[in-house]
């Protein structure tokens, strides 16, 4: 085995500084402003149409090179970087400090994962047809993945239907949880249906490119986190009935779309991880700086109630979690997902949780302020929240991380 190596690449070094170089000069300064108007624009009843600043922000994002970074080495096909997933780590990590900088360096989930899966796995009229203009940010896309009615944790359960009948796929049934089908932008989505029930567990599920305006899609609702509805991406309730589209848009070919969920699932795990580190950063930050101009009782706020150590333990966490995906990061480079089952599955557990942990001490430290829209914070919570479940529930990926453990020592599966 390799000797283990977190260091970027010179590249990647050099691209890492470009991103921060930008988030400091041009995102952070319209962060703020930009929320504010959100939440006018969520009181006026408009969130759903995007504000300019985004396409002013992705522009400038283009001119400077920043555009596309998450493409993996080996299938970027020349459209992108084409990063390691160690390389990618401190971008994404910078990245997720702020609500707008993925979304305008194109390289916002679900569109990241969709497009991966058709750099990987597509035909080349699919890549003509969808994958290209999501990487000119043109379009944009949807993942159907989770169902309302089944315990879509084990997604052996998924009942909705993408049967093959002559040269088409119908597709019937409901998904919620839809990520990026509020976008007025959004034209396609991935729908993972059940095609053959008699096959083994693994190989009964497809793949299928479904045209968001496809006869017998239908949009029932747009779904809150936590009162929080993501816009303008969304996630939404979809029913899907009687809907026909060409056996063409078939990903892999009928029965491989838990094969493609392995080889999407784990370099997007580690984005989503390494996003989650830099929410924590950006949360601590805050609360330093509150603690410090704040003063209760005579004190500055660091300095009462124990927050010196919550700040320290913050600090220890963060470190702690950053190795942990800095680690599975190394081992899908070495050796893909197989390679790093437990890895990944450790990350899913921590990330989310020392997040949502470090977030919540902030919000703590801010007092009332931090439970409104005049701070980040309570978005970014519920965002850490959200991710224990939107990236499996914990105890599942507990159970992976045990089973690997156990079986180590003769423990049958």
């Amino acid at each position: 085995m390799p000797d283990v190596d977190f260091a970027p690449s010179p590249r990647a070094a050099d691209l890492t500084e470009r991103v921060r170089a930008f988030l400091a000069e041009e995102v952070e300064p319209a962060e703020r402003g930009y929320h504010l108007d959100l939440a006018e624009a969520r009181r006026a009843g408009t969130a759903w149409t995007p504000l300019p600043l985004i396409e002013e922000l992705k522009a400038k994002a283009r001119e400077r090179g920043l555009w596309n970074l998450f493409l993996p080495a080996g299938h970027s096909d020349g459209y992108g970087e084409g990063f390691t997933n160690v390389d990618y780590a401190p971008i994404a990590e910078l990245s997720g400090r702020s609500a707008l900088a993925p979304l305008v360096m194109n390289c916002n989930a679900p569109d990241t994962g969709n497009m991966e899966v058709l750099l990987k796995y597509g035909t080349e009229a699919q890549k003509k047809e969808w994958l290209e203009p999501l990487l000119d940010g043109r379009i944009r896309s949807a993942f159907a993945m989770t169902e309302p009615g089944v315990a879509s944790s084990d997604a052996t359960n998924m009942a909705a239907t993408a049967v093959v009948d002559g040269d088409e796929m119908v597709i019937n049934g409901r998904k919620w949880w839809t990520s990026g089908i509020g976008h007025p932008d959004c034209r396609v989505m991935i729908f993972m249906g059940l095609t053959d029930p008699d096959a083994d567990r693994h190989h009964r599920h497809s793949m299928v490119l479904v045209p968001r305006d496809a006869p017998g899609v239908k949009v029932e609702r747009m779904l809150s986190t936590m009162g929080f509805q993501d816009e303008p991406l969304g996630h939404g309730e979809v029913s899907f009935t009687d809907v026909r589209v060409p056996l063409a848009n078939v990903i892999g070919g009928p029965g491989e779309a838990f094969a493609i969920a392995q080889g999407r699932l784990g370099p997007g795990r580690v984005h989503h991880c390494m996003r989650l580190i830099g929410l924590a950063e950006m949360a601590l930050e805050l609360a330093c700086k509150r603690s410090l101009e704040r003063t209760a009782f005579g004190k500055p706020l660091a300095n009462l109630g124990g927050n010196r150590e919550r700040i320290a333990e913050a600090r220890i966490a963060i470190d702690s979690v950053r190795l942990l995906v800095l680690n599975a990061a190394w081992k899908l480079d070495q050796g893909g997902p197989l390679n790093a089952l437990s890895e990944v599955a450790q990350i899913k557990v921590a990330a989310p949780n020392v997040a949502q942990q470090v977030i919540d001490m902030a919000i703590q430290l801010h007092g009332g302020g931090g439970l409104s829209d005049d701070h980040p914070l309570a978005g970014a919570w519920t965002t850490a929240r959200a991710l224990r479940l939107a990236d499996g529930p914990d105890e599942v990926h507990r159970g992976v991380i045990a089973r690997l453990e156990l079986g180590k020592y003769g423990a049958r599966r």
